[in-house]
């Protein structure tokens, strides 16, 4: 039944209580009576249907308490009773229907924002065709106010672009020829025209309705919990309202009990309060998969950070190629570059975006490339074995490192960079340094979460030990380990685990996913690979750490919204028993009360739809430059 044909009943039957309350008072008993048992039927007959297809699936549910106790009231002739219990139970029925559609709205908001024309240039002519007609590789345009319909790159002109639906950040972006951009995005400003690379289901956009879609569906463990609760609950009541009437043989007394016990507000306590939890991430660029990873978030006490693409920007430069040996600088960017053609992680397009800057042709493709373990790639370049990769690549290709190209690298990675090596026809020919930048907000993030109650925090990486100290003492991170393979990281996840501690993993690379996969609570930057954010549990879809805190207080905001919830459902069923029991509650006033702690409950889970974490707001200072993860990111390239 919607939740219009639940408003239609409800409304309906409340006139005629009213009516009928008119009647009374002109002494029109027969007429008042004929109304009130329409009243209870129309009102009772929604609840009664609820109630048989439950038992139809072997479930006892409170729908069959409700059914019972208006049958029994109509067969005594306690036609007021009836139709109050009947009608109260149907409004409230409403009024969860019309709170959870209200907390769901952020969903429908995006739904309507999905594009459903695209013009696309094919043969020289600008055709406009629906979205599931574009296919990869297809050029479109895009003018100021319209909505970008594929994931793509630009590949023509510039705009300011509102990704608020991606990234939950209201202001523009802007963005030019070569820089991503997503499906269900509106160009703000300007022209630009966009090579599709994902269509269809596969665009982040896509992804992220669907995600949100299958986070309302999942079952948080106090949901769980109150689904078995019921199933004992129902039947034992059931069972003490018969062994009241045997005992005081007085039925209305029974059904009153039947009636009270019934728990309306409990039923709807959790679910009202996780659907408007997601909702509220949803807004804020913030997707949890269900509401069960909402709890296990808010239980965290450790955080483990990935650093390159995690703590850092992603963006590194390279800031010098220093030669060793025969091959002069230009000769050592040029071959890397054409190896890291083969590679599509960030670390190897900067190479190769800088020996473009140079000038160089890097068009011609490598051949023979294969992952060395320890974090690098090799293969054939213009008749040259080239290498690229950290220290662990040339100690597994046997190469030798002299002590003045060490003692050079050593200098550049205690300045921030990372040092990676080129390796020529088998010898070492070169050092090139790199450097990333720290989210300007990490910080202060890390800070508030320290403040709001995580009591640990680690960083992992594949980079080497003086740039991993550089950027813990910069973050106030406690625990830096270095120069890791992805298998270690998920050791010492699984260490952490041990110990007892409630850890979770924020990542954005391949090499990130095992280690994601294994903590208790995995979180993926929007902007990582596939793989880590199918994995993770949350996505921080903004890429931003302000995101990370607020997923963190709003999972803990969540779960004590839900807490609240139940103490007042159980809290006033206990209330209302005791008070029947003592002749000092009686049916009617039974379920005022009831619908008004349902009210209540339903207020409380609404503050979440607008809860906003003051922490949250990320700092706007300089991003301070650091080391590029050069071992590390090599291994998620090839990975």
């Amino acid at each position: 039944m919607t939740g219009r044909t639940k408003a239609r009943i409800a409304a309906a039957t409340g006139i005629m209580l009213i009516a009928a309350l008119a009647l009374h008072l002109l002494d029109f008993f027969p007429a008042r009576d004929v109304l009130l048992f329409a009243s209870a039927i129309i009102a009772g007959v929604p609840t009664a249907i609820r109630a048989f297809q439950a038992l139809r699936a072997k479930a006892f549910s409170i729908d069959l308490l409700v059914t019972i106790a208006v049958v029994g009231a109509l067969l005594i002739g306690e036609y007021v009773e009836a139709a109050v219990v009947s009608f109260l139970f149907i409004f409230g029925a409403w009024l969860e229907a019309r709170t959870l559609e209200k907390t769901r709205r952020s969903l429908r908001d995006l739904v309507d924002m999905a594009p459903q024309e695209a013009q696309v240039v094919r043969h020289g002519v600008t055709l406009t065709v629906g979205v599931d007609d574009v296919v990869v590789g297809d050029h479109l345009v895009v003018q100021s106010g319209g909505k970008i319909a594929v994931d793509g790159v630009i590949a023509t002109g510039r705009a300011h672009i509102n990704e608020a639906t991606i990234t939950g950040e209201p202001v523009p972006a802007s963005k030019s020829v070569g820089e991503r951009v997503y499906s269900g995005t509106i160009v703000d400003n300007g022209f630009i025209g966009v090579t599709a690379e994902q269509v269809g289901d596969d665009t982040t956009f896509a992804q992220i309705i669907e995600l949100v879609e299958e986070a309302q569906e999942t079952k948080t463990k106090a949901q769980r919990f109150l689904d078995k609760f019921a199933q004992i609950y129902t039947p034992a009541i059931v069972v003490m309202a018969v062994a009241v009437l045997v005992f005081t043989r007085d039925i209305e007394f029974a059904l009153t009990f039947l009636v009270i016990a019934c728990p309306g507000a409990l039923v709807i306590s959790t679910p009202v309060s996780m659907v408007a939890g997601l909702g509220n991430g949803a807004r804020h660029g913030v997707l949890v998969k269900g509401g069960d990873a909402l709890e296990r978030l808010s239980k965290i006490d450790t955080l483990v950070f990935d650093k390159t693409g995690t703590l850092t920007v992603g963006r590194p430069e390279v800031t010098e190629v220093h030669p060793v040996g025969t091959f002069d600088a230009d000769t050592v960017l040029a071959l890397a570059a054409h190896l890291e053609l083969a590679s599509e992680h960030p670390l190897g397009r900067t190479i190769v975006d800088q020996a473009a800057e140079r000038g160089m042709d890097v068009t011609a493709h490598p051949t023979h490339v294969e992952v060395i373990k320890g974090g690098g790639i090799r293969g054939t370049v213009d008749e040259h074995q080239v290498a690229v990769g950290s220290r662990r690549v040339l100690a597994a290709m046997g190469v030798a490192l002299p002590g003045t190209a060490d003692a050079h690298a050593v200098d550049r990675e205690r300045l921030g960079n990372t040092a990676v090596f080129v390796v020529i026809d088998e010898v070492l020919a070169g050092v090139v340094s790199i450097a990333d930048q720290i989210r300007p907000e990490a910080r202060d993030a890390i800070a508030a979460l320290r403040a709001s109650g995580i009591k640990a925090f680690y960083m992992l990486t594949g980079d080497n030990r003086h740039t991993a100290q550089l950027v813990a003492a910069e973050l106030g991170i406690d625990v830096a380990k270095a120069e890791l393979l992805p298998q270690d990281k998920v050791r010492i996840v699984s260490e952490l685990k041990a110990e007892g501690h409630k850890v979770a993993m924020v990542g954005d690379g391949i090499n990130d996913a095992p280690a994601i996969a294994t903590a208790d609570m995995g979180l993926a930057m929007g902007a990582g690979t596939d793989v880590s954010i199918q994995t993770a549990d949350v996505i921080l879809m903004g890429n931003r750490f302000d995101q990370l805190v607020h997923a963190y207080s709003l999972a803990k905001a969540t779960v004590r919204n839900m807490l609240q919830n139940t103490v007042i459902a159980l809290g006033t069923v206990v209330l209302l028993l005791a008070g029947v029991l003592t002749h000092q509650v009686f049916m009617a006033t039974g379920m005022l009360v009831h619908e008004i702690s349902v009210l209540v409950v339903i207020v409380n889970a609404v503050r979440l739809v607008r809860y906003r974490d003051k922490h949250a707001a990320a700092a706007t200072v300089p991003a301070t430059p650091l080391a590029a993860d050069g071992g590390e990111a090599l291994v998620d390239a090839h990975k």
